[in-house]
């Protein structure tokens, strides 16, 4: 049984009106405005992981916004595993819509630097990032995402892209039209990832259309869907304390290479 909100229309304030309070900030010591990470969680839901990169994050001196895209969907973990890991609901072209509200509040906020925004996803998180900068803003945006009252450029003020182990194949967007949105993309995959795919996700990424700059892969040789989940259950997922922490080491370098003085979008 899909969730009730599954096919639900919202306007861009009540998705963050609804987003809200199952999201997670996390602020760094210090005055801001600070540059922001807005993260996009798997299909398994939010999860203990995410709290671990806003800490290598809020330490590199960024805000991080947790976004939770189930909670006001009622969508339960059990329902996550069956309905969304197995694409019968919340493509990530639709819940693009999340990333998009969830962008337009932090660029209100009095704490938020709003020219210095990095998104990052993880599987189903990453398919939504890619997918939301894939998308024409306008009717294209809206009828994918079921938003109304999109802003003109939904991912103003977005500078770069980090995703970790993407679902690129059927129904993601991205691979099909090619990102829309210029600014540096880094991502990791795994070669032993059974989940999503290893090269072939590469070649993908590799090959995909972009304005200028070229999408970044780092392979991770050994590395399974999830290497960086403590607490996975998925026979499929090993965790890998080694790869984690040379991914939270590139987390680190990626965001500290938008500095104050860069312009945005490269």
């Amino acid at each position: 049984m899909l969730s009730p909100q599954a096919f639900a229309r919202e306007t861009l304030q009540q998705r963050i009106d609804a987003l809200l309070p199952g999201s997670e900030l996390y602020l760094p010591e210090g005055k801001g405005p600070f540059p922001v990470a807005v993260q996009m969680h798997g299909c398994g839901g939010k999860k203990n992981l995410q709290a671990r990169w806003a800490a290598v994050a809020k330490a590199a001196g960024w805000a991080v916004l947790v976004v939770d895209s189930y909670g006001h969907r009622r969508i339960s973990t059990m329902e996550a595993y069956a309905t969304v890991c197995t694409g019968l609901q919340l493509w990530g072209r639709e819940r693009a819509g999340d990333l998009y509200a969830m962008l337009d509040w932090v660029r209100g906020q009095d704490w938020a630097d709003p020219n210095r925004i990095v998104t990052a996803g993880w599987s189903h998180g990453a398919w939504t990032v890619l997918d939301a900068m894939a998308l024409q803003p306008g009717k294209d945006a809206e009828r994918e995402t079921r938003l109304t009252n999109i802003p003109d450029e939904p991912m103003a003020g977005v500078v770069g892209a980090f995703v970790l182990y993407p679902w690129q194949g059927f129904g993601a967007l991205a691979p099909v039209r090619g990102l829309r949105v210029d600014v540096p993309v880094q991502a990791i995959v795994g070669t032993a990832d059974s989940v999503v795919g290893g090269k072939g996700v590469a070649r993908t990424l590799t090959g995909m259309k972009t304005p200028r700059l070229p999408i970044s892969v780092e392979m991770f040789e050994g590395a399974t869907h999830a290497f960086d989940e403590i607490e996975a259950q998925d026979r499929r997922v090993r965790y890998s304390p080694e790869l984690t922490e040379r991914a939270h080491g590139m987390y680190t370098s990626f965001l500290s290479s938008f500095a104050l003085s860069a312009p945005p979008g490269g």
